[in-house]
């Protein structure tokens, strides 16, 4: 936990311009609020899992929704409360002491990557969701299209296929890679699976240059169209889960 707080404190300060703030990161994060900011109501209250600098927080703020975000570290915390937003420092395993209800739950962009145990979460996130509200959790997908084909060109083929087997370290933080499979067994019986989409199929990972804001527009429009799609959406950079509570 040390290190990846430390880390992730690290990277507070240029977490824009490193992703939030470049036209990939801004394209995949509005495909999650065009597919999540829906399953909620103006006035109801969601509670955001890895905030990190409050971006998706303050856009539901925008739309009316009222947000609380947890994040680790230190660094993001205090970037998202000057920007406005109900964050605490938190990590997402301790969840359970904020002792709180709410209409629904949202997770973006690999937070619950560093969730080693899944199902530990499944009964603690019960008891704070009412019935009927929404979780939404968006995993880095374990299969990147884009990673594979972007990393084999270049001649990275270790990095190409570093995801397939489950666990891998970034930055010296342990990241997981669960299935989509997985993730739904981790929550059941208490939340149901209603939908899959993927998020950066065409669209791709941060790292990847030379595409003009043209073509990366281009991509996001084909990412509409086939990105819910089976087999397409487990390919993406992300995979976006849409649970009900039941």
């Amino acid at each position: 936990m040390i290190a990846q707080v430390s880390a992730f404190d690290q990277l507070a300060p240029v977490y824009g311009e490193l992703w939030s703030d470049t036209s990939i990161g801004r394209l995949q994060r509005d495909a999650f609020l065009r597919h999540v900011t829906p399953l909620f109501q103006e006035g109801q209250c969601v509670l955001d899992l890895g905030c990190g600098t409050g971006d998706d927080a303050v856009a539901f703020s925008d739309a009316g929704i009222r947000v609380t975000g947890i994040d680790s570290s230190a660094g993001m915390v205090r970037i998202a409360r000057n920007r406005g937003i109900d964050a605490r420092q938190m990590a997402i395993e301790r969840v359970a002491q904020i002792g709180e209800r709410f209409d629904g739950v949202i997770s973006n962009f690999g937070a619950m990557n560093c969730v080693e145990r899944l199902t530990d979460l499944r009964e603690p996130l019960a008891k704070m969701i009412r019935p009927g509200g929404y979780m939404a959790l968006c995993f880095l997908n374990r299969v990147c299209l884009w990673e594979i084909s972007w990393h084999i060109a270049r001649g990275h083929f270790r990095k190409s296929f570093r995801r397939w087997k489950g666990e891998t370290r970034a930055l010296g933080i342990r990241v997981f890679y669960p299935s989509a499979r997985d993730v739904e067994t981790s929550f059941r019986p208490e939340f149901k699976l209603v939908r899959r989409v993927g998020i950066g199929v065409c669209v791709p990972p941060s790292y990847v240059k030379g595409l003009s804001d043209e073509q990366l527009q281009r991509l996001a429009k084909w990412d509409c169209t086939i990105a819910a799609a089976p087999g397409w959406r487990a390919l993406g950079d992300h995979q976006l889960l849409l649970f009900r509570k039941k």
